[in-house]
């Protein structure tokens, strides 16, 4: 087959979706000679992937498209005519903003949540307007489905009216050369010196997103866990500025422990694994996740984990991550004092994220990854030929 991807939606590298991305691109190069693959790539990302650029075709596109609206139209407009240019048999779309409308190919596009129709006020009306209008519409001319979590293909089928036969879960993958246990020692030291943290602290690793990633709510049971005990923990929050990160950094300024609660904006991906080994616990309180990534992450490097079972949380952490009830400060506060009271929950907790982790790998997310594109191209097939035969010109 002959695959093209599109990769305008990574945002420099600074997504999950970027993640999802590179690590599946990554994954796709063991089966570059059976298959020919074409990435459609910014050109100020061009660099993010040089990684492939041995074995896949990989196609300039202009900077005037970086932004969201113009994506959007590249999408629209312009991707459908270098599909069909470059003969493309599938075309996978990795976002449901950007799922084309018009039929060069096969289309497959992988929706990692519906957030605008499960978190209210996680965009602004124009992209909730769009995510809960158009997307639905584009997503059911889609050929196939790609849902990363039960939960999610659940949400498409409520939301989109996707027929279930057209949406196949994969989850996402661990990379294990990243992600992986390491020397407490040596991450420690790493913390230190990088970040300048020298006690033990919790680590939350999300965009600075208000109220969808509830950074707030764990402020406050932050606040709460300070006044109770006298352990001298830290709270890390790692992520970039979002939508509503003033909220945030305003919970952070008014809590009468802000000398203990840093933001380290944007981690590069180099940095995550020695941050998730140094930290005594990872904390993710998310109000809805269609995955979540760093979870699995955290615990394939062998760090307790707390976590909410919002969305598709309670599929990815199982039973090895102590959950907490998101919208209570009380929950959440209770689990801070009870991981960081108790080494030997710790270590419980660390050994059953490292056996639910290794339940996640790329490689076989990959290879269900062209069974679809397989089924999307094999089902296109005849009906592209019936419609050249008897209509005498391209569908659309």
């Amino acid at each position: 087959m002959r695959i093209g991807i599109s990769t305008s939606v990574i945002q420099r590298g600074r997504t999950g979706i970027a993640q999802y991305l590179f690590a599946l691109t990554r994954a796709l190069l063991a089966h570059a000679e059976r298959h020919q693959f074409v990435l459609f790539v910014l050109e100020e990302d061009l660099e993010l992937f040089q990684f492939a650029r041995c074995a896949m075709t990989i196609i300039p596109v202009p900077e005037q498209y970086r932004d969201p609206v113009r994506d959007i139209l590249w999408h629209q407009t312009v991707l459908p005519r270098l599909a069909r240019e470059q003969r493309l048999d599938v075309l996978h779309v990795p976002s449901y903003r950007r799922m084309v409308w018009r039929r060069p190919c096969a289309r497959v596009a992988t929706i990692h949540d519906v957030a605008p129709f499960r978190v209210t006020g996680k965009y602004d009306w124009k992209r909730m307007l769009y995510g809960r209008v158009i997307a639905r519409r584009l997503a059911r001319r889609q050929e196939r489905i790609i849902a990363v979590s039960r939960c999610t293909a659940q949400d498409i089928a409520r939301y989109f009216g996707v027929p279930p036969g057209r949406v196949t879960v994969i989850h996402n993958g661990v990379d294990r050369e990243r992600f992986h246990p390491g020397s407490r020692v040596a991450a420690r030291e790493f913390a230190r010196e990088r970040y300048g943290l020298e006690r033990p602290f919790f680590l939350y690793v999300a965009r600075l997103e208000h109220p969808g990633k509830n950074h707030v709510r764990l402020i406050s049971a932050f606040n709460q866990f300070r006044r109770t005990t006298a352990e001298p923990w830290q709270l890390v929050l790692a992520g970039g500025d979002w939508h509503g990160a003033d909220v945030i950094h305003a919970a952070v300024r008014s809590s009468p422990f802000a000398s203990e609660i840093r933001t380290l904006g944007f981690v590069k991906d180099e940095d995550l694994p020695g941050l998730y080994r140094a930290a005594e616990a990872f904390v993710y309180p998310s109000l809805y996740e269609g995955f979540g990534m760093p979870p699995t992450e955290a615990m394939a490097c062998g760090c307790p984990v707390i976590s909410s079972a919002r969305g598709a949380l309670a599929e990815v952490v199982g039973e090895a991550a102590a959950i907490v009830e998101p919208e209570s400060v009380e929950s959440i506060a209770e689990q801070l004092l009870a991981v960081a009271g108790d080494a030997g929950y710790r270590e419980r907790l660390s050994a059953a994220g490292r056996e639910q982790a290794g339940r996640f790998t790329w490689e076989n997310a990959a290879a269900r990854t062209l069974e679809v594109y397989g089924q999307a191209a094999g089902e296109l097939a005849p009906e592209a030929e019936l419609g050249m035969n008897v209509a005498g010109k391209e569908p659309v």
